[in-house]
Parts: C-alpha cells; sequence; structure tokens
C-alpha cells in the first residue's frame, strides 16, 4: 500500500483526534524529510501493530524496530514513523515517549512491560462490586505516579517534551453502594491513601459520574487499568456510545471478570479524547518506582524527618516519630507495612534490574573482543 505525499506533509488535521500536536510534529520533522510518514500504534499483536495514519489505519510489521530491551517494544500509544512504499509496510522508527505505564513483568525477572505510553491520564478503576483492596490500589498509584521518569529515553531520535501523567482513581460500579453515606466515606476512605489524587464514583448502569469522567478525559489520551471484572470495558462502551468492545458479567462470588479484552486498544472518543482500554492486570508489579511510594506514603516520609536518627529504619529505634505515629493511632499499622512492602519490592527489582545490565554489558564486552581477537588472527594469517 502507497501514501499520498500530500498526507505526508500535512498530517496533524488528519491524526488531531488521536493526540498529533505541534511538538510531536517538530518531533517528526526530521523523519518527513525521508519520505516517511507519521502514525499512532492503536494496537499491537505478535510482531505487527494498527497504526492510524493520515491516510488510514494500516497493518504495519515491527521488524526493523525490534530490540533487544523490551521496554523500548512498540506498545499501544506509541507514535511511530512509517515507510509508505513498503510491501509489507513496516514501523522504521519509534518516536520518543513523554510518559510510560510500566511494571515488572513477574516477581522472578528483572524486565519491565510497557502497557501504554503517551497518556496524560491514568485512571485506575477499582470495582465497587468487592471490598475495596487497599493494598492493590497503593501499588497501582506507586506505579502511576512514577509514569513519567525516563519515558522520554525509551523511543529513538529527537527527543520531545517530557511530560506528566496524572493518575484518577475511579470508583466503578457505584449504583452498587446504593447509601450515599456509606459512598461518600468510601471516597474519603480512598483520598487518604491517594494524597492529591481525584476520586471518582461512576456507574455505567446509571450514568452516574460518566459526564464528569468524560469532560476530563476529554483533553487527552487515558488509559484504564485495573484488574479484570472491574469495569473498564463497560465504562469504554459507554462513553463510545457503542458496544465496540466485548464485555461479560463478573462473578457474582468474588467479582472478578473473564479477561474479554485480551489486547490493549486505542480508541478515539467521540466527544474528544482518546482512550486505551487494557485487558485485567492480575498482577502488578513495581517497577522503578520509589518516587512513586514516596508521593503514596508522602506522610510517613515527611514523619521520617523527625526521626532521631537519619537512616531510622523505622523498625525498633528510639526516637522514631514513624514508630510515635503508630503508638498514638494518627498513622495505621498497615500503612506502614504496606510501605515497606512496596520499597522493599522495588529495591530487589532494582537491584535485579543492575545486575542484569551488568551481565549484558560483560557478555558484550566479551562477544567484541571474541570478534577483535578473530579479526586480529585473520589479518596475522594474510600478512604471512
Amino acid at each position: 500500500m502507497s501514501f499520498p505525499l500530500s498526507h505526508a506533509s500535512s498530517p496533524s488535521h488528519a491524526l488531531a483526534p488521536y493526540g498529533w500536536d505541534d511538538d510531536w510534529a517538530a518531533t517528526f520533522a526530521p523523519y518527513a524529510g525521508k519520505g516517511l510518514v507519521p502514525g499512532r500504534v492503536v494496537r499491537v499483536d505478535r510482531g505487527q501493530c494498527d497504526v492510524v495514519t493520515p491516510a488510514g489505519t494500516v497493518r504495519a510489521d515491527t521488524a526493523f524496530v525490534v530490540p533487544r530491551d523490551p521496554m523500548r517494544i512498540v506498545c499501544t500509544g506509541d507514535w511511530v514513523a512509517v515507510d509508505p512504499d513498503g510491501d509489507p509496510l513496516f514501523v522504521r522508527t519509534l518516536l520518543p515517549r513523554r510518559t510510560a505505564f510500566v511494571r515488572s513483568t513477574s516477581s522472578q525477572r528483572s524486565e519491565g512491560q510497557v502497557l501504554a505510553t503517551n497518556i496524560d491520564h491514568i485512571v485506575i478503576c477499582v470495582s465497587l462490586a468487592v471490598e475495596l483492596d487497599l493494598g492493590r490500589l497503593e501499588r497501582f498509584l506507586a506505579l502511576a505516579l512514577s509514569s513519567t521518569a525516563g519515558a522520554a529515553l525509551l523511543g529513538d531520535g529527537v527527543g520531545t517534551e517530557e511530560r506528566e501523567a496524572r493518575p484518577l482513581v475511579l470508583l466503578t460500579k457505584a449504583d452498587l453502594v446504593p447509601d450515599p453515606a456509606t459512598l461518600t466515606h468510601l471516597v474519603e476512605d480512598i483520598e487518604r491513601i491517594a494524597p492529591g489524587v481525584p476520586v471518582l464514583p461512576v456507574s455505567s448502569a446509571t450514568g452516574e459520574g460518566v459526564d464528569v469522567f468524560g469532560a476530563i478525559v476529554r483533553g487527552g489520551t487515558s488509559v484504564l487499568l485495573g484488574v479484570s471484572g472491574a469495569g473498564k470495558s463497560t465504562l469504554a462502551n459507554t462513553l463510545l456510545g457503542e458496544d465496540v468492545m466485548d464485555v461479560r458479567a463478573a462473578r457474582g462470588v468474588d467479582g472478578k471478570g473473564r479477561h474479554t479484552t485480551t489486547t490493549r486498544n486505542l480508541l478515539v472518543l467521540p466527544g474528544g479524547g482518546v482512550l486505551i482500554d487494557t485487558p485485567g492486570l492480575r498482577g502488578v508489579g513495581l517497577w522503578d518506582a520509589e518516587a512513586g511510594v514516596g508521593q503514596v506514603f508522602s506522610e510517613i516520609e515527611d514523619l521520617a524527618r523527625g526521626c532521631r536518627f537519619h537512616d531510622c529504619g523505622h523498625e525498633a529505634e528510639p526516637g522514631c516519630a514513624v514508630l510515635g505515629a503508630i503508638e498514638d493511632g494518627s498513622l495505621p499499622e498497615r500503612r506502614l507495612d504496606s510501605y515497606r512492602k512496596l520499597l522493599r519490592e522495588n529495591h530487589r527489582i532494582a537491584a535485579k534490574t543492575d545486575a542484569r545490565l551488568r551481565s549484558e554489558t560483560l557478555r558484550e564486552w566479551k562477544r567484541r573482543g571474541a570478534e577483535g581477537r578473530a579479526a586480529m588472527e585473520l589479518k596475522r594469517g594474510r600478512i604471512r
């Protein structure tokens, strides 16, 4: 498939609904000079991706941008440069990312997995059909608040402006909590563990909060995150005004869904804005989230400044302001336990990552050394 060059020279109008702006145009300018066209990845599947371009949505191969680092694999939300004359079409370049939501692949590995990129809002969906899991929400928030760090390095070519993705907690299925006082209490519980983060009850069944949420996401790209059964796809369909995403009822016993969404899909909302729907997450391992942990547990870090010792571990040290807050009841012990757990996990992942990088660097040095010795032996053989 070929693209008319007129589209490549003035892509802003065609791609504006997908988030194209003057900054992206400036970043893409060097590639436009090479005859490439811009596009945004709306879906990725087994080495290929669907890319919306000025000429329409195309299927492109990612073979030219398959890196060793899994953090640089093409992801839903990425802006890319596509070769318009290829057959098949190929993604040639991955543009630098402004933001990225990243989790660790598993507790046994030291690699990160990018779930969505170039996002302005990270929407954490929490179902009110089941008991609130505050620890899981704190984990999501720590990752969300760390989403900007290093994101602009995860791409090729000219850098772009690094921005901040703002988290939002959606309490879905609010119609299942008919008592307003109870709902207000639940919102306050979340606000206490999410300082500065908006908390919004919504119901796709009654429409409660949907207009407010639609107004928030109208200004950029938003990603819906949460466990299976949290109502993400139902909410996406409500905003879209049609049943685009497949939905199944959650189990009545525990409120869990059945992973009807299997890929991350980028959708343009009729009222403005872009939405990335994601499959339900069984696990959310931390990845480079120390800054986010500090923000989520800011009250603990503020208390720690009053400890007698600057390296206080808040275990049994004399003059520990954190333990003092536990004793007088101003700090719940659950919060301190969660803080310790997330910090330990993040440090463990960081240590594994450092060890993996050192090992990969050593292997690269050995490979280059072997190639150098082989070249020298070949040269010596020719001299003789």
